[in-house]
């Protein structure tokens, strides 16, 4: 019994020593707890502090960049803004309250939507480029870079942003771009062929005259982006030399080397002086520039214009193209030294002045405000106008002007090019004078042809009544030669009045047309056919119906009347015939008269238009019918001309206007 309790007791006492152990376990573990949570509290109270110190750092970042900061609410409301801000915006939330939805431009509203809609789904955006109204409602352009504030537990609270004020970066982009508009505009229209390829032999520009040089039926800005890399053996049958222009073009791209001046020679003769320059930036290469201008006549003609230099000087002086830029208020905002030179003023003088005002006449301003108000309408037009120069010289110039556009299509003025014309007005008026003598001579030479005329007939009728008389109170005793006489006598002197009669209605005749008067020349020639007299050997044929022209009706029939009636008179044929017919050749048309007459040896075909000249004596025959179908032709500007053999008869061919 007592050896059980022994061996209890024992088991006692070792629970009571490992009690004891946990106990002093506990106890030091509990005591590592304590001074851990106190050593975390510490560094707790210690980041804490940082992140106060770090917000407050960053704070003071905001409230001193350079740039405008602004915190609002998630209702726009503006809670907080540096100076910049205020600068910028023109208000003081301080003093007002200020929603940033007063600050978005009108036109840009939707985008600001958009844009804050995007900040509220992701937390923030970046490079949002705008305009934005000031409270001095002056425009501005801003670049904006915003995020959302979240509280501790994650909940959007409010919005910041940073925001630069880039107006002064957009004016002068959209400057240049103004600037390369205009330089662009000029390049269009310049005499020179002008090809711009990129590295890759892709174009970047070309203008009209590029296109026209080498046949390409295409508006140069389609061309933009076209690759070239064919293109030299795709024209090279236009050169006279085709394969010599295609093995210069590859060496000019291989080498890259600059060359100017260089002569190349079309098929057609056209000599073209050709340019390459290379494009290199930070000694990268970029593409190339071709020019090409034409040099035909300063090649063929230089020796020419070197001997009329001196002689021509001062007109060559005075075609200089003047170029004067207007904007809407008509201010002058550009001009070239060749309108300084015309005008005698310097740019100084004219930029920011009214052109009106300077050197133009008060009777020729009303010419100038139209030529405005038309280019403000969008539509170009030319005028003439007589001026002063700087030193009180009298000029006349030519004005072509076109409205001017910005890059956005909106008008901002005028360009207009001025020619200096005085010496052609004084040319002109040379000319009117010239002419109106010209004029005078020949209505006092057609006055002098009628009286000539009737000068004429008089004695001739008077001896043709005489030799009547004498024949008739003498006619049993005259013999049958002596009666042949007086017949001769008689033919000769109708003759004579049918050849006075002629040379009045050649002298007649003159380029005073009714061209109101509109001409059925099929109802014309069959009326004529109806009146001639026309043997029975003799048909005649309209093959196709005649068209309907203005014109002189006298003239026209009397131009049909001597064709026909000379073709009736020389046709010998048992079977003659005559073949009226007319070809339409677009601006005119083409008509014909043939025949199978007798035929005109080829030597005489010049000589038959003159006035006198017939190939064949003819008691009816004058030798002015042709001249008078001549000069018919001539008044209509168009053309006569004849093919004809010997024997087997002669077609005559002339053109007239439609």
């Amino acid at each position: 019994m007592s050896k059980e309790i022994e061996i209890l007791q024992r088991a006692l006492e070792r629970q009571k020593k490992a009690r004891k152990q946990a106990e002093k376990i506990l106890e030091d573990k509990s005591l590592e707890l304590f001074n851990t949570t106190k050593e975390l509290k510490r560094v707790n109270n210690k980041l804490e502090n940082l992140l106060n110190e770090k917000t407050s750092q960053l704070q003071g970042i905001f409230e001193n960049i350079n740039d405008a900061y602004i915190v609002m609410d998630l209702f726009g409301n503006v809670l907080k803004m540096n100076d910049y801000a205020k600068l910028l915006f023109g208000y003081d939330i301080d003093k007002e309250s200020l929603n940033v939805e007063n600050l978005i431009y009108p036109e840009d509203y939707k985008y600001a939507m958009r844009s804050y809609n995007e900040l509220k789904e992701t937390g923030s955006f970046s490079d949002y480029t705008a305009r934005i109204t000031t409270k001095n409602k002056h425009v501005k352009w801003v670049h904006i870079n915003a995020s959302i504030v979240f509280d501790n537990k994650n909940n959007p609270i409010a919005a910041q942003g940073i925001i630069r004020d880039i107006t002064s970066e957009i004016n002068s982009k959209n400057l240049l771009k103004e600037s390369e508009n205009r330089l662009s505009s000029l390049l269009l229209n310049l005499e020179s062929g002008v090809l711009l390829e990129d590295e890759n032999r892709k174009i970047i520009f070309t203008n009209k005259k590029f296109c026209e040089i080498f046949n390409i039926p295409i508006n140069p800005e389609n061309l933009v982006g076209t690759d070239c890399t064919d293109s030299a053996e795709q024209s090279k049958q236009l050169f006279k030399n085709p394969e010599d222009f295609v093995n210069n073009i590859n060496q000019l791209l291989k080498y890259k080397k600059q060359v100017l001046g260089e002569e190349i020679i079309m098929k057609n003769g056209t000599v073209l002086e050709r340019d390459f320059i290379p494009i290199i930036s930070e000694n990268k290469y970029k593409g190339h520039l071709w020019t090409y201008k034409n040099v035909t006549l300063q090649k063929h003609y230089n020796q020419f214009i070197e001997a009329e230099k001196e002689k021509y000087s001062s007109i060559i002086a005075n075609m200089n193209l003047g170029l004067l830029e207007v904007n809407t208020k008509e201010e002058i905002t550009m001009a070239n030294n060749s309108f300084c030179s015309m005008s005698g003023y310097s740019k100084k003088e004219l930029l920011g002045k009214l052109a009106k005002d300077i050197f133009v006449f008060e009777n020729q301003k009303k010419i100038i405000k139209t030529q405005f108000e038309k280019n403000f309408n969008g539509q170009s037009n030319s005028n003439e106008i007589e001026i002063k120069n700087k030193e009180g010289e009298l000029k006349n110039w030519l004005i072509s002007s076109a409205p001017n556009y910005n890059l956005k299509g909106e008008l901002v003025g005028s360009i207009g090019i001025y020619l200096d014309i005085t010496q052609l007005k004084l040319l002109e008026i040379q000319k009117t004078k010239i002419l109106n003598k010209l004029e005078k001579s020949n209505e006092e030479l057609k006055e002098y042809a009628h009286i000539v005329s009737h000068d004429l007939k008089s004695p001739l009728r008077s001896i043709s009544a005489l030799t009547s008389w004498i024949k008739m109170d003498n006619i049993d005793s005259f013999d049958k030669d002596s009666l042949q006489n007086f017949d001769d006598i008689e033919i000769t002197l109708e003759k004579m009045e049918s050849l006075i009669s002629d040379v009045l209605k050649f002298s007649s005749l003159d380029s005073d047309t009714n061209e109101n008067e509109s001409v059925n020349l099929d109802v014309l020639v069959k009326d004529l056919i109806h009146m001639l007299y026309i043997p029975k050997n003799i048909t005649i044929k309209v093959l196709s119906k005649l068209p309907t022209i203005y014109g002189d009706k006298i003239k026209l029939l009397q131009l049909f009347q001597n064709l026909i009636s000379n073709a009736i008179k020389f046709n010998n044929k048992e079977n003659g015939f005559i073949h009226i017919d007319v070809e339409d050749a677009k601006s005119f048309y083409k008509f014909s008269i043939a025949d199978n007459g007798i035929g005109i040896e080829k030597r005489h075909f010049d000589k038959i238009f003159k006035i006198f000249q017939s190939l064949k004596k003819s008691e009816t025959s004058s030798g002015i019918g042709l001249s008078i179908v001549k000069k018919i032709v001539d008044i209509y500007k168009g053309e006569i001309w004849l093919e004809s053999e010997i024997g087997k008869g002669t077609t005559f061919h002339f053109t007239l206007k439609k």
